[in-house]
C-alpha cells in the first residue's frame, strides 16, 4: 500500500489490535482514510510520527516501509516476536521477508553455518539474531532497523521492564482477571470466523471462558493421541480436561485423535518451517491448525502464560535448587552423580515422567543458580557436544546470547531474570516460531492474547512471589480464574503441548532413523561422530537415556539439509509452488 502522496510504501504482515483508537486520533487530526484496514493506519501513523509510532501500537507484526523521498527502508518486528522477519544483504541490497524461502533466489546457493550448529543441538533451535543459513539473520523481537546508503542500522525500540508493585494479593488477583479479559476481547475483533484451541489447561480454558462470556458459544478445537502413543510419554492426556471445560462452557467442541503419517509429514513440515526447529509440537500444531482451518480463519491460542507468570517445571526446579544450595556442596554433588550413574528412564509407565524429571534436575544441581537454569534449558553439556560434533565443527559457547540477556537484568529478582531470559529466547525462537510457520502453512491465523502488550507490561509489575508461590506456578493467574473455571482444571498437573515422540521413534519412525542417521549417512555429512550417534540411538532404545529430542534434532537437521542445502524438491510435496 502507498500513502496518498506517494512518498511512503508499506508491506506488512500482522494485526494491530488498537488500530481503531489510533485511527480515531488520526482522523481527529485531519487524516482521511480510504479503507477500513490496519495497514493504512500503520502507514498514516508512520507518515506522522516516523519510527516513534512503534511506541503506540499494540499488536503482532513484521513490516517494511519505504521512504521514496529519503531513499530509506524502515523495517520492524513486534515486541515479543510473534511474527518473524528475516533479512540478508547481497551486493549492497537489503532483502527481507517473513520466510527464508523468499530470500533464496537472491542468495543463490546457501550453506549451513557450522558455528551455530552447537547452538541448535543445545536448544533445538538457533537463538536470535542468527539462523542456520549462511548470510541470513533474524531481526530480533522488539527491534527495528533502517537501511540507507547501503548500510543497515539496527536498534532496540522496546524491552521488558520489571517494576514491582507491592499490593495486596487480592488486588492483584482482580487486576490480572480484568487484564486477561481485556486482552482476549481486544484480540477477538475479526471480520472472519474466529474460535480457539482448547487443551484443557488453564491458559486456553481461561481464553475460551472469556470468549464465551462475551460472544456466546465458541468453536473450539482439541487434539489428542491414541492410548498406545501416550503410553510412552511423560505427560497426562489433555483430552478429558478439554471435554470437561467444553461441557462447562457449552462450546461448539471439536475433537480429533491424531494418528499422523509422520514419515510422510515430517519432510514437508521441515520445508514449511524454514529454520530447523526440532520440537515435535510443530507437527501437532500443524495438524490442529489444519483441522481448525476447515471452519475458522482466526484461532486464539493460550501460548505465553508460562513465560509471563512462571509456569514451566524448570521455574519450580530453580526454586527447589535454591533451597538445595543451602546443603553442603559435597552432598549435592554426590547425589547428582548417583542419579546420573544409576538411574535410567525405564520402560513405559507412570514412573517414566518422574524418572525423567529427576534425571534432568540432577544434571545441574552442582552448578551455580543461573548456570543451573541454563542446564535446564538445554539438551547437551559441553563434554557431550564435543563427543558428538566432528573435530572441525566448533562447540563454542551456545549460552553466549543467554548470558547477554541475563546481564541486562542482573539487578532484578532471580525469578524475573529467568522469565526475561525465556521471553528473549525460548518464547520467540521456539514456541512462536513453530506456531507462526505451521499456522501459515495451513492459511490459519493464530493470535496469542496472553502475550498482549498490555498484559505483558502488567506482568512485569506483579511481585515474583505471586507468580511462583511456594510450590505453585502461575499462582496469581490461577487464583484469578477461581470462580471462572473448576479448581481441578486450574490446579491440574501441567501437560506441555507436544507429540508422542518417544512412541514414534521406536515405531513408525524407526526405519527413517536407521536410514537417515546410519553411520554412512552421518559420515558423509561430516558434522557428527557416527559412533556417538549410534550410541545415542541404542541408549534411547534400551531406556538407559532419554535421547528422544536429541534424535529428533539430528533427524530434523538432516532433513533440513536435504531440503535447503541439497535442494531436494520437497516443495511440491509440501503444497508449495516452486520458485519462478
Amino acid at each position: 500500500m502507498r500513502s496518498p502522496g506517494g512518498r511512503y510504501w508499506i508491506t506488512y504482515n500482522g494485526e494491530i489490535y488498537n488500530f481503531r483508537s489510533l485511527r480515531a486520533g488520526l482522523e481527529a487530526d485531519g487524516v482521511r482514510f480510504r479503507s477500513d484496514c490496519d495497514t493504512e493506519v500503520l502507514l498514516a501513523l508512520y507518515e506522522r510520527e516516523g519510527p516513534r509510532m512503534l511506541e503506540r501500537i499494540n499488536g503482532i507484526f513484521a513490516f517494511g516501509i519505504w521512504d521514496a523521498e529519503a531513499g530509506e527502508m524502515f523495517i520492524a518486528r513486534d515486541r515479543l516476536g510473534v511474527k518473524p522477519l528475516y533479512h540478508a544483504e547481497v551486493d549492497g541490497c537489503l532483502y527481507f521477508a517473513s520466510e527464508v524461502k523468499a530470500l533464496l533466489p537472491a542468495l543463490g546457493g546457501v550453506g549451513l553455518r557450522r558455528e551455530v550448529l552447537a547452538d541448535y543441538l543445545t536448544f533445538l533451535w538457533v537463538p536470535d539474531p542468527d539462523t542456520m543459513f549462511e548470510g541470513v539473520y533474524k531481526l530480533a523481537p522488539g527491534h527495528c532497523a533502517t537501511f540507507a546508503d547501503g548500510r543497515l542500522t539496527i536498534r532496540q525500540y522496546w524491552d521488558m521492564a520489571y517494576e514491582i508493585e507491592e499490593r495486596p494479593e487480592q488486588d492483584w488477583v482482580e487486576t490480572v482477571r480484568e487484564a486477561v479479559g481485556a486482552s482476549v476481547r481486544r484480540q477477538m475483533v475479526s471480520d472472519v470466523p474466529l474460535g480457539s484451541f482448547l487443551s484443557g489447561g488453564i491458559d486456553s480454558s481461561a481464553i475460551v471462558a472469556e470468549m464465551a462470556a462475551v460472544n456466546g458459544p465458541v468453536t473450539t478445537f482439541t487434539v489428542g493421541f491414541s492410548a498406545r502413543d501416550l503410553d510412552m510419554e511423560i505427560v497426562p492426556d489433555d483430552v478429558r480436561y478439554a471435554r470437561q471445560v467444553g461441557r462447562l462452557l457449552d462450546v461448539d467442541y471439536r475433537e480429533r485423535t491424531l494418528e499422523p503419517n509422520v514419515v510422510e509429514l515430517l519432510p514437508k513440515l521441515v520445508w514449511h518451517m524454514d529454520e530447523p526447529v526440532a520440537d515435535p509440537a510443530a507437527i501437532s500444531t500443524y495438524l490442529i491448525c489444519s483441522a481448525a482451518r476447515e471452519d475458522l480463519t482466526v484461532v486464539l491460542s493460550g501460548m505465553g502464560g508460562d513465560e509471563i507468570f512462571a509456569g514451566y517445571p524448570r521455574h519450580l526446579a530453580a526454586r527447589i535448587g535454591r533451597g538445595i544450595d543451602l546443603l553442603p556442596r559435597s552432598l549435592v554433588r554426590s547425589f547428582s552423580e548417583l542419579v546420573e550413574r544409576r538411574m535410567t528412564l525405564g520402560g513405559p509407565g507412570r514412573l517414566r515422567g518422574p524418572r525423567r524429571n529427576l534425571m534432568k534436575l540432577a544434571r545441574g544441581l552442582d552448578a551455580p543458580a543461573l548456570e543451573r537454569y541454563l542446564t535446564y534449558c538445554s539438551y547437551y553439556r559441553r563434554p557431550e557436544l564435543q563427543r558428538l560434533l566432528s573435530d572441525d565443527v566448533p562447540a563454542g559457547d551456545p549460552f553466549r546470547m543467554h548470558r547477554r540477556h541475563l546481564e541486562r537484568v542482573r539487578g532484578q529478582h532471580w525469578l524475573n531474570q529467568l522469565l526475561y531470559l525465556d521471553m528473549k529466547t525460548f518464547l520467540p525462537c521456539l514456541n512462536l516460531t513453530y506456531t507462526d510457520k505451521m499456522s501459515m502453512a495451513t492459511s490459519a491465523e493464530v493470535r496469542v492474547p496472553l502475550l498482549d502488550d498490555e498484559l505483558v507490561a502488567l506482568s512485569g509489575r506483579v511481585p515474583p512471589h505471586l507468580k511462583l508461590h511456594h510450590m505453585t506456578r502461575k499462582h496469581v493467574f490461577k487464583r484469578s480464574m477461581e470462580g471462572v473455571l473448576p479448581k481441578d482444571v486450574i490446579y491440574r498437573p501441567k501437560a506441555g503441548f507436544g507429540a508422542p515422540l518417544r512412541s514414534w521413534l521406536v515405531g513408525e519412525l524407526a526405519p527413517m532413523v536407521a536410514e537417515v542417521l546410519s553411520p554412512e549417512a552421518v559420515r558423509s555429512r561430516g558434522l557428527f561422530d557416527p559412533n556417538e550417534v549410534q550410541r545415542l540411538i541404542a541408549a534411547n532404545r534400551e531406556g538407559r537415556e532419554d535421547n528422544a529430542l536429541r534424535l529428533w534434532s539430528l533427524l530434523t537437521i538432516e532433513l533440513w539439509q536435504q531440503a535447503f542445502i541439497d535442494r531436494r524438491d520437497v516443495r511440491m510435496q509440501a503444497g508449495s509452488a516452486p520458485d519462478s
